[in-house]
């Protein structure tokens, strides 16, 4: 809305507006982090982009060498999280990490 004229600048001065879009959503309450990996499940999701393949190698040995007990369900039981068949894989995502037990989930890494 125009308030007055600004005649130093030689055009209207406009009343302050918020420059993002209203909350279209409500924000979903978190669980809260895990402190402690030790006997945990992990779940692993992989999109098949960059080098997700090694670096979840590299990623498993420094966890284990850190958290004993920690187990892992290998990005191959979850499928392509970016592909031709990702609406179907994203759908059963939640089914399927209940069934293997998944404690923490890291998703998507790549070098």
């Amino acid at each position: 809305m125009i308030s007055e004229t600004n005649e130093a600048t030689s055009g209207p001065i406009y009343e302050v507006v918020w420059p993002l879009g209203k909350t279209a959503f409500a924000r979903p309450t978190l669980n809260p982090p895990v402190s402690d990996l030790s006997g945990k499940t992990v779940c692993e999701l992989w999109d098949k982009l960059f080098k997700g393949d090694e670096m979840f190698l590299l990623i498993r040995e420094k966890l284990r060498e850190r958290y004993p007990g920690i187990k892992f369900i290998d990005y191959t039981v979850f499928g392509n999280t970016h592909g031709p068949k990702e609406a179907e894989v994203v759908v059963a995502l939640p089914d399927l990490l209940r069934k293997h037990g998944c404690d923490v989930v890291i998703s998507g890494v790549g070098a």
